[in-house]
């Protein structure tokens, strides 16, 4: 009797221990509890398999549950979500296989779409972006490092002609005269510098007759008038003095000093 009751104990422990099992299995894989469907299209899949979570703003919200070829470029991935996130998930969202931290398992992520979108239903697709293999890691770090040679290279050769005694920068750098020469030159420039701000100045001053003849309008008028007098004056005796070449009383007297000027040339 004490043998029955010992092994019914053990058979009912074991049982309770297999039915927790089933339940904890299933809780974490969505088995039991309202669930959809969803399918996304993959040219790689290396790593991810069934069981795996489906992850959605870093929370576990699914499983993998089948994986399958489409095609000899195309894996089709079926998984399960939790119908309470379906709301958030739109159908321009996309999905990615990453690694749940540094080594650990795979897993497909989802990015939300817009919102504005409409959510997923059953059996919809959500498109897939392709996932950062180590290969292309790989690829782009060398690139890096055939980049970081030929920055290296270069670095040399501009170190190498620096160093060079001919070179100009060389004897910027090193050459004492050349470098008081180019000192010198500056300290010009700036003496140059402050006389146009003096000039300047001075010309700015309304004080000034250059500064009053641009900036007065006044006078500025003033002094074209008399321009224009001395203009007209001055036809007005170049016209007196030809009709007094015409007059007959004075014309011998001009005669004269023409006669006078081509005996001197």
């Amino acid at each position: 009797m004490k043998n029955s009751a010992k092994v019914g104990l053990f058979v009912l422990i074991a049982s309770l221990l297999f039915f927790a099992t089933i339940y904890f299995i299933g809780s974490a894989r969505n088995l039991f509890g309202n669930t959809i469907h969803l399918k996304s299209n993959f040219k790689n899949v290396t790593g991810l398999k069934i069981g795996n979570n489906v992850r959605f703003s870093g929370i576990n919200i699914g499983s993998i549950k089948s994986i399958e070829f489409v095609s000899d470029t195309i894996v089709l991935v079926n998984f399960i979500i939790k119908k309470e996130v379906q709301k958030y998930i739109k159908t321009d969202a996309f999905a990615t296989i990453s690694t749940d931290g540094l080594m650990g398992d795979k897993i497909l992520e989802i990015a939300p779409g817009t919102a504005t979108a409409k959510h997923v239903e059953e059996n919809n697709y959500i498109r897939a972006a392709k996932a950062l293999e180590i290969g292309d890691l790989m690829k782009s770090l060398k690139v890096s490092i055939d980049n970081a040679a030929l920055i290296t290279n270069d670095l040399a050769q501009f170190t190498k002609k620096i160093n060079n005694k001919n070179g100009t920068l060389s004897k910027l750098l090193n050459d004492e005269s050349m470098a008081t020469a180019i000192t010198n030159t500056l300290s010009n420039v700036e003496t140059t510098t402050q006389q146009i701000a003096v000039f300047s100045k001075k010309l700015n001053n309304n004080d000034n007759v250059l500064s009053k003849l641009v900036n007065n309008k006044r006078l500025a008028q003033t002094v074209d008038t008399t321009i224009n007098n001395l203009h007209t004056t001055t036809q007005n005796l170049n016209e007196t003095i030809k009709a007094a070449q015409s007059n007959f009383l004075l014309r011998g007297y001009f005669n004269k000093k023409k006669k006078e000027a081509k005996g001197k040339k």
